[in-house]
């Protein structure tokens, strides 16, 4: 964390104190993960006379905050004591009544915010309706870490677009298949219960039409959190891309039961796929594309194409984020193929990459890249990466990296 910014009194007891508790807070938030969209997850924990009297997270969009299920388990006897919780109280009436309301209410002495929201309806206001019923308020304790915790949550509201990661899994040499095709698998399982992991973390799974058509993935997720039952699987939306609806009504993406799959097709898609797409139960979203007259095999924008003489269909990827925006997706997953990756790489619209490579080298010139597209001319012109975490997982490798300028907390005002 960023000590400047703990408004309590650092290098103390206090300051280890809040820590510890702030620490159980992010845990208990982790708890909802994938569940809260488009809110974000927050954890609370109410302590009194050095124990935890009562602590809950946000648990459901349109349920209960963090805040309220905390006091609820504290009850009477939370009066006097000090509330931590991982993001500013609300102060607006939604669709429950503004938490800061509860604090007052409860006759809490001290409240201990680890991020102030940067949500216009709240931005400060919780944190001034508490302080001016005279509760103490301290801020800005592990707040690199309530922030990544909602990165995507922040991405939305600063940008009004979702956070996106792109992940790839590849061999040593960057290849996601030999020259034949095979995949499966690169990565062992460790790595892959991992990115079962990175798939609960995002609201929904983007993907090309061009994987379904070649692996026919199911796209699901088999994680959950190891600390709680209390929630099924999570299972996030799943968004294909794919200009012409060309996606097989028996693919295995339409066969998993609690999610909805969406289908971006083009102005040119035929009537009549749009129709067989409704009727196995996805959802067609119709974007208006664009053409490219020109020679060259793929563009920033070229995600799923179709040839039509020299002309090729595309589905933007601006339009793509507006109207996954405007569905309410804050944190996107995109999983490939490589010319999807390429199409948001080039255009520089994601946020986060997370990669990881098996302990094996395919090689050849006709083996599949992770990221094909048109590639850049000179180095100068290459994205640049802030590299976050390396992680070993059993003999394979997790890298981490973002944007650089679009780290978890960017949106806050950090860079």
């Amino acid at each position: 964390m960023r000590d400047e910014q703990y408004t309590g009194k650092p290098n103390t007891a206090e300051y280890e104190t809040d820590k510890q508790y702030m620490m159980r807070a992010l845990t208990l938030a982790k708890r909802a993960t994938g569940f809260t969209h488009p809110n974000p997850m927050v954890g609370a924990v109410v302590v009194k006379n050095g124990e935890i009297i009562g602590e809950g997270y946000h648990q459901k969009a349109g349920e209960a905050h963090a805040e309220v299920h905390a006091l609820k388990a504290a009850g009477e006897n939370a009066k006097g004591a000090t509330l931590y919780v991982t993001l500013e109280p609300c102060a607006h009436y939604g669709k429950t009544p503004p938490c800061a309301k509860h604090v007052i209410e409860a006759g809490i002495k001290r409240v201990v915010v680890g991020l102030i929201d940067p949500n216009l309806l709240v931005a400060g206001k919780g944190i001034q309706m508490i302080r001016e019923a005279g509760i103490e308020v301290t801020t800005g304790i592990l707040e690199s870490e309530c922030a990544k915790l909602v990165e995507g949550f922040l991405t939305f509201i600063k940008t009004g677009k979702p956070f996106v990661t792109l992940k790839s899994a590849m061999s040593l040499d960057g290849k996601i298949a030999t020259r034949t095709g095979h995949s499966q698998w690169i990565t062992n399982e460790t790595a892959r219960m991992d990115g079962h992991k990175l798939r609960a973390l995002h609201d929904a799974i983007l993907t090309g039409i061009g994987t379904v058509l070649s692996d026919n993935p199911s796209l699901n997720c088999r994680w959950q959190a190891d600390d709680t039952n209390e929630h099924v699987v999570h299972q996030p939306d799943v968004i294909v891309l794919d200009s012409m609806g060309r996606t097989p009504t028996n693919a295995n993406i339409f066969k998993q039961a609690n999610r909805k799959v969406y289908v971006f097709v083009s102005s040119a898609c035929e009537t009549s796929r749009i129709k067989a797409l409704e009727d196995v139960g996805a959802q067609v979203v119709i974007l208006s594309d664009t053409t490219d007259t020109t020679d060259n095999i793929e563009t920033a924008d070229a995600l799923a194409t179709k040839q039509s003489g020299s002309a090729k269909v595309q589905l933007p990827i601006d339009a793509i984020l507006t109207k996954l925006a405007e569905l309410g997706f804050t944190a996107v997953l995109v999983e490939g193929g490589s010319q999807v990756i390429a199409s948001f790489v080039e255009a520089k619209a994601f946020d986060k990459i997370v990669t990881y490579i098996g302990n094996t080298i395919i090689g050849g010139q006709a083996a599949l890249g992770a990221i094909r597209g048109t590639g850049i001319d000179q180095l100068a012109d290459g994205v640049d990466l802030t590299f976050e975490s390396v992680e070993i997982l059993d003999n394979n490798i997790r890298i981490e990296t973002y944007l650089t300028g679009r780290s978890g907390a960017y949106v806050h005002g950090n860079h």
